[in-house]
């Protein structure tokens, strides 16, 4: 039997994969029958069909950052022109106005400034919570492990302070690749992998729910994207902490990466990556699509590649815009996609646990 064929036959099984298998299928050409399997996975995860979206706000709430990311224009070096922090005010104008479009929740991450430790980010929460009853999914894992090292306190000190101040999930953000090889050549001054890792198994300890997200088009091999994806199966078979796996492409535009990358993940390759990453991770209930690296179209496609959920609407998002996306889509625009590709659409919560179905 066509050894493609015999992995798919075993996934319609319900057996779990293993790298070579995932490896072998990234390597096929049989799109469709890829695609098929993948939906049928989702499907057995979710029998009701549902596609579900989210109304939150990313709010950058500094630019300032060491971690020199050859993929990011959007970041500035400490004490350079251009660099920001929003004065709470801001931030607080900012979350009224989500609340105004019907948001539920705030999804805040910035650069790795150095300049701020952790009281900066408990006054920062607590404020917050104060004023307003909004879910805070913020600081990812990068962001923690400096403030950490800034503050002179463990991971798991930081996290729980941060708990204790109002934080309620962290964001799968910074995770690009989990190899040490891309991280040093695309995020030097971001964290390691294991580092990464170990903020989420914390956080997962200490209760807190989180996603996970993985960049892909940055000159990272096939097999690093496979060993990506076991980084990510690995620590949910011991924490069970990750809602959601969101893979998207990296733009470009004006980065140092564009430079030297000179082709652009297409519609074909994400959707390949999207159905595996639907398979693979058999123990994440949730995969979504990026609509907006990718387009609306391809975000219908994917509903059909594994796919159950489109993300938010872009009330604001600063950094993949600097590089060269430019979709935009609004409450009304994402119940189309979805009910355009035969869904049933519901508008979630931050944590995938509320669904309010759209009639």
């Amino acid at each position: 039997m066509d050894p493609v064929k015999e992995i798919l036959q075993r996934i319609e099984e319900g057996e779990r994969i293993s790298q070579a298998d995932a490896l072998q299928l990234l390597h096929s050409g049989d799109l469709a029958s890829l695609g098929r399997a993948a939906e049928c996975v989702c499907r057995k995860k979710h029998p009701d069909r549902i596609v579900s979206f989210l109304i939150d706000r990313n709010i950058n709430y500094t630019n300032v950052c060491v971690a020199r990311c050859t993929f990011c224009n959007f970041y500035v070096r400490p004490k350079v022109a251009g660099g920001y922090l929003l004065k709470h005010e801001e931030i607080f104008q900012k979350i009224a106005e989500t609340i105004e479009l019907g948001g539920t929740g705030i999804l805040m991450q910035g650069g790795m400034n150095p300049e701020l430790k952790i009281d900066y980010y408990e006054d920062l929460l607590r404020s917050i919570r104060s004023r307003f009853n909004i879910h805070l999914h913020c600081f990812s894992p990068p962001e923690i492990v400096v403030i950490a090292k800034l503050s002179k306190l463990t991971l798991r000190e930081t996290i729980c302070r941060l708990i204790r101040a109002g934080l309620d999930s962290i964001p799968g953000g910074g995770a690009e690749i989990l190899t040490d090889r891309m991280r040093r050549d695309i995020g030097p001054g971001k964290c390691s992998t294991d580092e990464w890792l170990e903020v989420m198994r914390v956080a997962h300890q200490e209760g807190l729910l989180t996603t996970a997200t993985m960049m892909i088009g940055g000159g990272e091999t096939l097999e690093e994207r496979v060993e990506h994806l076991d980084r990510i199966r690995s620590l949910q078979d011991e924490t069970k902490g990750f809602v959601a796996f969101i893979p998207w492409n990296v733009q470009l535009e004006d980065t140092p990466m564009g430079d030297t990358i000179k082709y652009e993940v297409g519609s074909v390759e994400y959707l390949k990556l999207l159905a595996v990453s639907r398979i693979y991770l058999d123990n994440i209930k949730n995969i979504q699509v990026s609509w907006l690296t990718q387009g609306p179209q391809v975000g219908q496609m994917a509903l059909h590649f594994g796919a159950n959920d489109v993300g938010s609407i872009m009330i604001e998002e600063n950094v993949i815009s600097t590089a060269g996306a430019d979709h935009k889509a609004g409450r009304e625009d994402l119940v189309r996609m979805i009910e355009d590709a035969g869904f049933p659409p519901a508008q979630r919560d931050t944590l995938y646990q509320k669904f309010d179905k759209i009639h």
